[in-house]
């Protein structure tokens, strides 16, 4: 475990050094971005969901452990707001504080997950994708529509934006696939799965790449409250559900991983289309990634 999450960060590491070195070009990158989650990580979500027997994992265990660990975080963000707010919190910061503390790192997660079980945790995680980000595009935007300074989406934006997310439809046309797959031409499963392997590697580059270590700033409440309920008290939470609900094994740990992975990277260009508070989201950000190199095995070594 240790040794899988090691070759992880050291990816990240190189796509930042890549980025600093100057190596590829700040435009390159945004190209390479949106080849990565417009193209690349879709095809794993595909043909992992695609050819998977669903029948034996615990996909609504799994899937209900991980979406209750969400609601209840948000659920004590929103109950939490007039503290936050009195603490001198406003409601861009508290959309970034929201950001951090639900949202988790696509990229990261398959990453560790094929690194620690292989094809059967990547599928493991799939089922994690398939359940969590439908969940958490609509709770975020709807919370940047309330909290931030930006317009706000109307209500056809906003569904649009949710129907066309990568992750959102990708996970769709794999369960739909699956029920199909002793149909389905060799010859585009294999086309799927190759488009599929870039993803990995391509992914954990940009992930770097999106670091900004100039941004770091003296941990603040904002920063805090993200780092303890998203890298702590969700891990936690999924744990304690998942158990629950009788999952063990290798779904019981890539659940862990699932909730204990840092905040997207994804979320800084929301905050920054929405109106929120997208310099606190950068800091969130590279903090939990840098930290989650500690916290991640602490959870899994710790809960499993």
């Amino acid at each position: 475990m240790l040794a899988s999450l090691i070759a992880v960060f050291l990816v990240i590491a190189t796509g930042w050094a890549l980025k600093v070195r100057g190596i590829v070009s700040p435009t390159h990158w945004l190209g390479v971005e949106r080849l990565t989650y417009q193209v690349l990580f879709p095809a794993v979500v595909i043909h992992t969901l695609a050819v998977a027997d669903l029948s034996r994992l615990p996909v609504l265990a799994m899937g209900a452990s991980l979406v209750i660990s969400i609601l209840v975080v948000a659920s004590l963000l929103l109950a939490s707001r007039p503290l936050l707010a009195r603490a001198g919190v406003g409601g861009p910061a508290f959309t970034s504080i929201f950001q951090g503390s639900v949202r988790w790192n696509t990229f990261v997660a398959l990453a560790m997950a094929a690194g620690l079980n292989g094809r059967d945790g990547t599928t493991l995680m799939a089922i994690a994708v398939a359940a969590m980000i439908p969940l958490l595009n609509v709770m975020c935007v709807l919370v940047l529509a309330r909290y931030a300074n930006g317009r706000p989406m109307g209500a056809a934006a906003t569904i649009k934006s949710i129907a066309f997310n990568p992750f959102i439809w990708s996970s769709a046309l794999g369960l739909i696939l699956n029920q199909f797959q002793a149909y389905l031409p060799a010859a585009i499963t294999t086309y799927v799965d190759i488009m599929g392997r870039a993803a990995l590697g391509v992914g954990l580059l940009v992930v770097g790449a999106s670091l900004d270590l100039r941004s770091l700033a003296r941990p603040r409440l904002a920063h805090c409250v993200a780092i303890v309920l998203k890298l702590v008290v969700m891990p936690v939470l999924a744990w304690t559900i998942a158990r629950q609900f009788g999952v063990s094994g290798p779904a019981l740990t890539m659940t862990v991983v699932a909730a204990a992975v840092p905040t997207a990277t994804a979320a800084y260009f929301l905050a920054r289309d929405l109106g929120g508070d997208a310099p606190l989201m950068a800091e969130i950000t590279t903090l939990q990634t840098l930290l989650a190199l500690a916290t991640l095995p602490l959870a899994v070594l710790f809960l499993i």
